[in-house]
């Protein structure tokens, strides 16, 4: 197969090399429009109780549409006490509200209520004035919409001295997709000279460098022009860009350098382009596309968590290792078929690259031959004390985990953007003027059956709203309740009745309207606690909540709690449920194919466990950093409390797949030396000669990429991209160099265990001959 592509892509090479240019400017094209078509959402749980709340009150309202948000303006030159005051927050209402690309349904709040019902809505300065407002846009509108709507209103209330914040989910996400942008740009600028950097000290040329940046240009082209295409009728998160790139750059750099390092040594050897591409893609080639498919499978068993936000995430990475293995084995061997001889031209002194020669059998990568005794001297001398170094790593891995035990995770919340955003200084205004859940109200959602006010059981209703006031940490519940009771002190709803309801007074029936839909059968309770969303205070009072809510099931009254802290709280129970899958699946999908790789039933299980002792390390050291702030100053990291919540399990499944590849590049060198003849120690000591050297700076090269990420983009992705880092650079290092060694070692020939297997033969050196008293003289040296 090999020589029939090479021969094919001989023949055809401009016409191929034209379809690839095409494909790859349309692609590019596709993927102009992304940011604008990828969602905020992807948090909500299908069926959940936080997904119905939110269902629930998109339509059927006044002044609440199918996005809302909350308007906050602070005067710093007036106090509410003066005219001007009043004057300018109407003013700028008036901009926002009037904006046609919003398509306003309503507002509720400080400019629509009068003088006597309006002072909920001022803040404790005396400055800082709000407005509810409702629009008609969706989602993924509101969130395009938004930030440029937020930007212009900032630039021309700012110098006067009024600032305006647009809080809404929209405006938090589309200001996360802004910032996600700016990221990636900068991580991108960041990443792509230091790749370079270490490219030329790998190879020792330049050709060879810039080559390999064919590979991540096609992959990552082409997976953002699919993204694209998928986005525009299936929602995907907003992280799937950054997530995808990250990735994306690090694998396919690292194909890259496996099959050109491969290309080049067998060129030096003497062989043709065309023997020399045949050989590598039989080898480096196949050790990638069988690298690709771990990943690919282990990222699949993602799709098991019922959560958008990661189904989207490991779509994003599954393409994109897709299309990184196609462009190792396809396009990669077109650039070198056009090149030929010319991959070696700008090479560098012999004394600034980090690869030289290599000689290897098999697809495994071999590393040079000048520091091969070095490597074979660090093999050895760990293996002659081999319970000595696997205890000090295995423990000093067990000292990184320690932290991981007291693990959080959360949704992200308005904290991820910096604070001198707009929008961060609106949800900021909001918590320090309203208190703590002013930003972020839980919602009680109750349907009933038949109109409240004609509803029997419509007095259950006000116990629950009585019930909810009264629990630990809730500071207030904005309802109707209070206004229906002075309208009607002994059947509240019945001011409901529409003859009742129109003698109301102005603001009271604006009040009922807001939190009672148009056909009386919903009703909104907006309970205000004194913690941030994420805080184990406000986890636990949702816990609090929904349990009152289902006592009040029943007889045609049903109740569901929604709101940010709720929407976490099924996030997480989601990724929880799914967890177990998740692991089998996985484990399951690498114990078979290394099962295959390596004919053994016991090296995949030891990898299995040194992947969980590295990966326990990982959540160890994020813990610390990001739950502690554990060096976080000192690395430019904010400290949350706790990590996004779908982190741990993308490291999870993205860690083990890569783990696995190295473990792949290592044993199957290690196995050629072993059929060989070689014992277990020789075996072992060859391979990490052989390997060390291509696999430290592919993990070179993946620190790199990831730790740029890390650096530069948000919340969410810098705790991926520090993982990642973390985590490849202990697998190159003590796994990989100390860990493993060891282990096989203790194993010894146990290493290569399966039933039915004939064991190699491996000859025996011929014991010297020793002449005995009763021996026959050999010939010629008779005695007569």
């Amino acid at each position: 197969m090999p020589e029939r592509w090479i021969r094919v892509l001989t023949r055809f090479r401009w016409p191929i090399l034209a379809c690839w240019l095409v494909a790859l400017v349309a692609a590019g094209v596709a993927a102009l429009p992304l940011a604008d078509r990828l969602s905020g959402g992807g948090w909500y749980v299908p069926g959940s109780g936080s997904q119905e709340a939110i269902a629930a009150t998109r339509s059927g309202f006044a002044d609440r549409g199918a996005s809302n948000l909350t308007l906050v303006i602070t005067d710093e030159r007036n106090t509410a006490t003066s005219p001007a005051f009043e004057q300018r927050v109407r003013q700028a209402t008036a901009e926002v509200t009037s904006d046609k690309r919003l398509q306003t349904v309503g507002s509720y709040g400080w400019t629509t209520l009068s003088s006597e019902n309006r002072g909920q809505f001022l803040g404790k300065d005396g400055r800082t004035a709000v407005t509810l407002v409702g629009l008609k846009l969706d989602d993924g509108t509101a969130r395009r919409v938004l930030p440029d709507v937020q930007e212009e209103i900032d630039r021309h209330w700012a110098p006067d001295g009024l600032r305006v914040s647009l809080v809404s989910a929209g405006t938090l996400w589309g200001e996360i997709n802004t910032l996600s942008q700016s990221g990636l740009q900068q991580a991108e600028l960041i990443t792509f000279p230091l790749l370079l950097v270490i490219l030329l000290l790998l190879y020792r040329g330049v050709a060879a460098a810039v080559v390999s940046f064919v590979v991540s240009a096609t992959a990552i082209v082409f997976t953002l022009g699919v993204v694209s295409l998928l986005a525009r009728h299936f929602e995907l998160s907003v992280f799937v860009e950054n997530a995808a790139t990250m990735i994306g750059l690090g694998v396919s750099v690292d194909y890259s350098l496996f099959v050109i390092s491969r290309y080049v040594d067998e060129l030096r050897r003497g062989r043709d382009r065309t023997a020399a591409l045949a050989a590598t893609l039989r080898t480096s080639g196949k050790t990638v596309v069988f690298s690709g498919l771990i990943v690919a499978l282990a990222m699949s068993s993602l799709f098991l968590v019922g959560l958008n936000v990661i189904q989207s995430i490991a779509l994003g990475i599954v393409i994109v290792v897709a299309f990184a293995v196609l462009a190792s084995v396809a396009v990669l061997p077109l650039v070198l078929v056009l090149l030929g001889d010319r991959i070696l031209w700008g090479r560098l002194p012999a004394g600034l690259g980090a690869l030289g020669r290599r000689s290897r059998r098999g697809g495994a990568p071999s590393g040079p031959a000048a520091p091969s005794d070095r490597w074979q001297r660090v093999a050895r001398g760990i293996m002659r004390r081999p319970v000595f170094f696997l205890s000090i790593a295995v423990l000093a891995m067990a000292a990184l985990a320690a932290p991981s035990l007291s693990l959080r995770t959360f949704t992200p919340d308005a904290r991820i953007v910096p604070e001198s955003s707009p929008v961060r200084a609106g949800f900021d205004a909001m918590r320090a003027q309203f208190g703590p859940g002013a930003a972020s109200p839980h919602q009680v959602v109750v349907t009933s059956d038949t109109p409240l006010g004609t509803s029997p059981d419509s007095g259950r209703v006000l116990t629950l709203h009585d019930e909810l006031a009264a629990l630990p940490h809730v500071t207030g519940v904005n309802s109707p309740l209070e206004t229906l009771r002075r309208a009607s002190p002994q059947r509240p709803f019945a001011a409901l009745d529409p003859a009742a309801f129109a003698r109301l007074p102005g603001d009271a029936r604006a009040a009922v309207d807001r939190y009672v839909s148009a056909d009386r059968r919903t009703l909104v309770l907006e309970v205000l606690s004194d913690g941030q969303a994420s805080s184990p205070d406000s986890r636990a009072l949702v816990t609090s909540m929904r349990s009152l809510a289902h006592d009040l099931d029943g007889s045609g009254l049903r109740a569901v709690v929604g709101g940010e802290t709720a929407e976490g709280v099924d996030a997480n129970a989601a990724i929880e449920d799914a967890l177990p899958a998740v692991v089998v699946v996985m484990l399951a999908v690498i114990y078979l194919l290394l099962l295959i790789a390596f004919r053994s039933l016991l090296l995949p299980v030891k990898a299995i466990l040194i992947n969980l002792l590295s990966l326990g390390a990982t959540y160890g050291v994020l813990v610390l950093v990001f739950q502690h702030s554990w060096a976080a100053d000192l690395l430019g990291f904010q400290e949350f409390g706790h990590l996004q919540n779908f982190v741990p399990v993308l490291l999870l499944a993205i860690l083990f797949s890569l783990s696995t590849d190295y473990e792949v590049f290592l044993l199957h060198r290690i196995r050629e030396e072993y059929d060989g003849g070689a014992d277990n120690t020789a075996s072992v000591a060859g391979g990490m000669a052989a390997t060390a050297p291509l696999i430290s700076g592919a993990a070179l090269l993946m620190v790199a990429v990831f730790g740029a990420f890390a650096f530069t983009g948000i919340m969410p992705i810098q705790q991926l991209g520090l993982g990642l880092a973390v985590a490849i650079a202990l697998d190159a290092t003590v796994i990989r160099l100390v860990v493993v060694p060891a282990a096989m070692q203790l194993m010894g020939d146990w290493n290569w265990w399966l039933p039915s297997r004939r064991r190699p033969v491996r000859p025996q050196p011929a014991a010297p001959f020793e002449p005995t008293p009763n021996s026959s003289p050999q010939k010629g040296t008779s005695r007569t």
